[in-house]
């Protein structure tokens, strides 16, 4: 009972000198409240119950969109029923090891080849299709572009906006204006619908990155508004907010057909917005003024320690992921480009295999024709020679005849 008012103590929360009475100067409604942050939770349902609707295959705004662009599902075909095979599957390992191959092949009477066939077609079926794909980009690309609008509206007039030092001017004691409040409610729902729905949407390769940006972000929404870091956390927002649209609108149009080259040209746009945000913007603009212009106003504090950690954390996700977009971008100048390297982990791999069975079963199939033809030549050639032999040994015994 007693580790709730340590957690609120003023020296975590406000700079030294600074008190909540000082907060409580401010209006009830013009100062954050922890308890508001609860608004947040009922909101995160209602993205994961709106997102329903818009995905859903009879919606009235994902699939008309995918139906404009041309997204059309793979066929793909599927695995022999085995129930063997498939209570191994979905019970023990999606990848059997060579030992368990072989256990496989006594089971059920099968060659190595068959099973492997069977586990790389079984896998294949569960691989997400261009549809669901291209309904989460569709989806997170309405969001970040709704999201984006109403921040720089909402900032365009505010002072902090094109003088960074007025973020920090009189802190804590600033006026939260209701705009503001209902954007850091809105992205802070959003995030908690991601992380909600992140066991159900596509497995990318950087899912453990995403799991830590999804938590991160929570934090740092949650601390910077019950310490009132609101001004300079709606710059975070934005800034984020900026690339994001260009990222998504790429997938959308990567995943239709006949838009190559526009998704190709969205993708360089987004790279160029991306490494200048990310990579530029963001340390030196916004880390150096949480860092060194704050330090004008305040002296540091356990917040400030925090704050500036978890805008770290987010600098080091921005580094994996600009070293993924340059390798994406080397790929694209060779020309060898073929997906997103943040794809869903089977679907390269799983390609890739498929190919390499084909040609293994082509080969196969030459070298079996090869032996037969050869065997064939062999027979009509030995064939050749005996009827040679006979005839050349009727017309010596004619001759022999004709001379006695």
């Amino acid at each position: 009972m007693d580790l709730l008012p340590d957690v609120w103590r003023q020296e975590l929360w406000l700079p030294p000198g600074v008190t909540w009475g000082h907060m409580e100067r401010l209006a009830h409604s013009e100062r954050p409240l922890p308890q508001d942050l609860l608004v947040a939770l009922p909101l995160s349902l209602g993205f994961v119950a709106l997102r329903f609707l818009f995905e859903r295959p009879s919606g009235l705004s994902s699939p008309p969109m995918g139906r404009c662009l041309g997204v059309r599902n793979r066929t793909q075909a599927r695995a022999a029923p085995s129930p063997e095979m498939e209570s191994f599957y979905t019970q023990r390992s999606r990848h059997p090891t060579q030992s368990e191959i072989a256990t496989l092949m006594t089971l059920c009477g099968k060659t190595q080849r068959q099973i492997e066939t069977w586990f790389r077609c079984r896998r294949n079926q569960d691989r997400p299709c261009q549809t669901k794909r291209f309904g989460e980009a569709s989806w997170r690309f309405c969001f970040y572009l709704t999201s984006f609008t109403f921040g720089l509206a909402s900032l365009m007039n505010a002072p902090w906006f094109w003088n960074l030092r007025e973020c920090w001017a009189q802190y804590p004691v600033q006026v939260m204006e209701r705009a503001h409040y209902w954007y850091y409610m809105l992205e802070l729902g959003f995030y908690l619908s991601l992380l909600l729905r992140i066991s159900v949407d596509v497995r990318r390769k950087d899912f453990r990155e995403q799991v830590i940006h999804h938590l991160a972000t929570i934090t740092l929404l949650s601390f910077s508004y019950c310490a009132n870091y609101i001004r300079i956390g709606t710059l975070v927002m934005l800034l984020h907010d900026s690339s994001d649209i260009l990222l998504e609108s790429a997938k959308m149009f990567n995943y239709g057909t006949g838009w190559k080259s526009t998704s190709d040209a969205l993708f360089v746009v987004f790279a160029g917005v991306f490494l200048v945000t990310r990579l530029i913007i963001f340390p030196r603009k916004i880390i150096h003024t949480t860092l060194v212009l704050s330090m004008e106003s305040f002296e540091p504090f356990a917040g400030y320690y925090f704050f500036n950690a978890m805008l770290m954390v987010l600098q080091a996700l921005h580094i994996f992921w600009a070293w993924l977009i340059l390798r994406m971008v080397y790929k694209f100048l060779k020309g060898n480009l073929e997906g997103d390297e943040r794809s869903d982990e089977e679907s390269q791999v799983e390609e890739e295999e498929g190919r390499k069975g084909e040609e293994d079963d082509a080969d196969q199939d030459f070298c079996w024709e090869k032996s037969t033809l050869n065997s064939k030549l062999s027979m009509l050639t030995s064939s050749c020679v005996l009827n040679n032999l006979a005839n050349h040994r009727a017309s010596l015994s004619n001759k022999m005849r004709k001379a006695q």
